[in-house]
């Protein structure tokens, strides 16, 4: 039986400070008071000085308030029920569902050890060519996606959560508008892929506290998914919201702050939730895609620049695209070498080709005379842009080589790309005759 205790020591915005012993970090508590009782978080040990968020607010919350600790820290209900569910950050039912109560996991614990991983080697193909074809996605990656605020990020997952071609998906919202719910939610029903995903969303009018819960509580199913030998993809939107919330706390707390005001302890905090990607050994995976956004679209803000030390590349998206020459997946290698022989060659060639078209287009914005090269490349580059870059081309990897092909052979020669003879002979499309009736007779 926990201890009871009925004095709250201080109150600074939704953290209450009390006085207790044999308590743990991350134990929940039940705080009750003449408002009601909510639930809370220890964020913070001092000796026997506990700090607790409360999930509601400390709004009503007296120095007289009751608190009992509850032994354990937050968990969450696991089994298949889960599926096609939307629940709060704080786990409870958001689509009005029953709540579920049984086989309960604690969040939030430690990363699968070294030796039961395996090297990845499985691509996640996800039909959007920039991505497939470029900076391919490996199971078990741990990717973020940076983009600038107005940048298309929550449609770019929303479209990688309807094709990628995985088991399961774990969608976890934190500060989401309560439209950009509603579009994540209508998007998968509407297109039937709301049977194989679980969405956690936190909205910017919730608690803050299950703003920071989100994660943890994403990637603690997920990681139960994967021991079922199931590859799990887990879409995270958006991981400045998740910092701002413990800069939130922190200020609080009235923490020293480093880097503008973030907690000096940022690193750590993302790490230990990206290192959850991993593909075992004997069962599944769990690959993770997660939204970064960049105030003022600077990278060496202090999120998306600690981010960077710990993910294995990233994707830039500007001005609606995925930025071929910004963006890097560090574990393409592993398996673009294994989907088809030509695929690394079109790969470099295309971006070697699109990189002297930007050259090209600069020249041409500087006054200087474009010369037959220059209109080769522009003719590419626009071609490269509209069928291959524009996020809303959806078609298989294969058939993403294929276009790249024809798209080479209908502006360059042959020896003009700098690829191998044999794939050139192997797979540059023959010329198409013109039809002798298509021909003008001169009348």
């Amino acid at each position: 039986m926990r201890r009871l205790y009925h004095r709250v020591d201080r109150i600074a915005g939704n953290v209450i400070n009390v006085r207790a012993g044999d308590v743990k970090y991350r134990e929940l508590a039940e705080v009750s008071s003449r408002a009601g009782t909510s639930r809370a978080q220890v964020i913070r040990l001092n000796n026997d000085e506990v700090s607790l968020q409360v999930f509601a607010g400390a709004s009503g919350v007296t120095t007289d308030a009751q608190i009992r600790f509850l032994g354990h820290a937050m968990r969450v209900p696991f089994s298949d029920a889960l599926l096609g569910r939307v629940f709060t950050g704080g786990a409870t039912p958001r689509d009005k569902g029953p709540a579920l109560s049984e086989n309960l996991i604690e969040i939030g614990g430690p990363p699968v050890n070294p030796a039961k991983r395996i090297i990845p080697d499985k691509m996640v193909r996800t039909g959007i060519p920039m991505i497939d074809v470029f900076n391919s996605l490996v199971e078990s990656q741990k990717l973020p996606i940076f983009a600038r605020a107005g940048e298309p990020y929550n449609p770019l997952l929303a479209r990688i959560a309807l094709q990628a071609e995985v088991d399961v998906i774990i969608l976890g919202g934190m500060g989401l508008k309560h439209d950009d719910y509603l579009f994540f939610r209508d998007n998968l029903e509407e297109n039937g892929a709301i049977s194989r995903t679980v969405m956690f969303i936190h909205t910017a009018a919730d608690p803050i506290v299950e703003c920071l819960l989100v994660p943890d509580i994403s990637l603690a199913v997920a990681e139960q998914f994967a021991l079922q030998n199931k590859r799990v993809l887990v879409l995270l939107t958006d991981m400045t919201n998740f910092s701002n919330a413990m800069k939130e706390i922190a200020i609080t707390m009235e923490q020293v702050p480093s880097n503008r005001g973030y907690p000096g302890d940022l690193y750590s905090q993302l790490a230990v939730r990206y290192e959850k990607a991993v593909d075992f050994d004997t069962s599944g995976s769990i690959t993770i895609l997660a939204a970064t956004t960049m105030p003022g679209d600077d990278v060496t803000h202090p999120v998306p620049d600690n981010t960077g030390y710990i993910t294995e590349g990233q994707f830039y998206l500007r001005e609606g695209r995925i930025e071929p020459f910004g963006s890097l997946s560090r574990l393409k290698q592993q398996v673009n070498g294994k989907t088809r022989e030509d695929h690394r060659a079109i790969m470099n060639t295309l971006i070697q080709l699109y990189a002297g078209h930007n050259e090209s287009v600069e020249k041409r914005s500087m006054g200087f005379r474009a010369s037959e090269w220059d209109n080769k490349l522009l003719r590419y580059g626009e071609r490269f842009e509209k069928e291959m870059m524009d996020l809303s081309v959806n078609i298989p990897l294969e058939q993403a080589l294929d276009l790249g092909w024809e798209i080479l052979a209908d502006c360059f020669e042959p020896m003009e790309t700098g690829i191998p003879t044999r794939l050139i002979e192997k797979f540059w499309p023959a010329k198409k005759e013109t039809p002798i009736s298509s021909v003008s007779n001169g009348r």
